[in-house]
């Protein structure tokens, strides 16, 4: 493989996601909330690592890994045999994903900084890759896609699991109320890019395009359960949800209580004094090399 520079690696780090998901503390945040955060998305974890079926001796790839999962969770299935690589275009969630790594004495992970769309790995290099939240930030889909085929052994299967559509509660009571209240507002680009890939077909038609076979797509809908207040939920929200950060920085001092306020009220439909039960909604994308 030819060697790259340190220009090519940072320019396709800028290609592959341009929202700035250092900056806006995602890592620091992560650390903050990150009992109830593990919490909120085991399901779906687990829903992912169903799909992928893995068995010892296999070596997997986890695209856009962030804080570990589901690498955490495929390693521990391979109960230690085979190897999992996750990979993330942000360095500081990868820190925090090889602690959470070394806490569980998993010694068949590791983390390593990659751009989705120029894969550090040789051809047929995998028996399994995964992504969970993801793919849909993606800039040049195909790209990675054809990435993704192009490391993959010949008996290889890539699952994919991206966000279903926007109207479901986590995001009709948060991101939906801002929209609802504040005239004239839109969900910025990077917000819509996260449930571009929600609509049945349309992953899946990118899967096959770039060559894979055995496709299928399935939305499927899990606990999303927050151990905690609706306040909390609200701001961890705002300290996560990058892709909504400049809707949400936009609003001003004077309507910024009503809001809050506003919010709160609706995500207290779903709490219950103790933990506030949302659902979500995902598709999720299997396909064969």
């Amino acid at each position: 493989m030819a060697q790259r520079s340190l220009g090519d690696n940072v320019s396709m780090a800028i290609r592959a996601n341009t929202t700035d998901w250092n900056s806006f503390g995602r890592a620091n945040a992560s650390q903050r909330w990150r009992r109830q955060s593990a919490a909120m998305g085991n399901d779906m974890t687990r829903a992912i690592v169903a799909a992928a079926s893995v068995r010892p001796g296999m070596r997997v790839l986890d695209i856009a890994c962030g804080t570990g999962e589901p690498a955490i969770s495929l390693a521990t299935e391979l109960a230690g045999g085979g190897e999992v690589v996750g990979i993330d275009i942000s360095p500081a969630p990868l820190k925090i994903a090889a602690e959470r790594a070394t806490q569980r004495g998993l010694t068949n992970v590791t983390f390593q900084q990659a751009d989705a769309h120029e894969l550090p790995f040789p051809e047929n290099s995998f028996d399994c890759i995964t992504s969970r939240l993801g793919v849909m930030f993606f800039s040049d889909l195909p790209r990675a896609l054809n990435e993704m085929r192009r490391i993959l052994k010949p008996t290889g299967r890539v699952i994919l699991l991206v966000w279903g559509p926007m109207h479901q509660p986590y995001f009709q009571t948060t991101i939906g109320t801002v929209l609802r209240l504040l005239p004239g507002a839109v969900a910025p680009e990077s917000g819509r890019k996260m449930f571009a890939l929600g609509d049945e077909g349309v992953l899946s038609q990118a899967i096959r395009q770039a060559g894979f076979s055995q496709v299928t797509e399935e939305l499927v809908t899990v606990p999303w359960t927050w151990m905690g207040t609706p306040e909390e939920v609200w701001e961890y929200f705002q300290d996560v949800t990058v892709p909504f950060a400049s809707l949400i920085q936009s609003i001003s001092a004077e309507s910024r209580d009503e809001i809050d306020a506003e919010i709160v009220k609706a995500i207290s439909q779903y709490y219950d004094g103790t933990s506030i039960k949302f659902t979500a909604t995902a598709n999720i994308a299997v396909a064969a090399k």
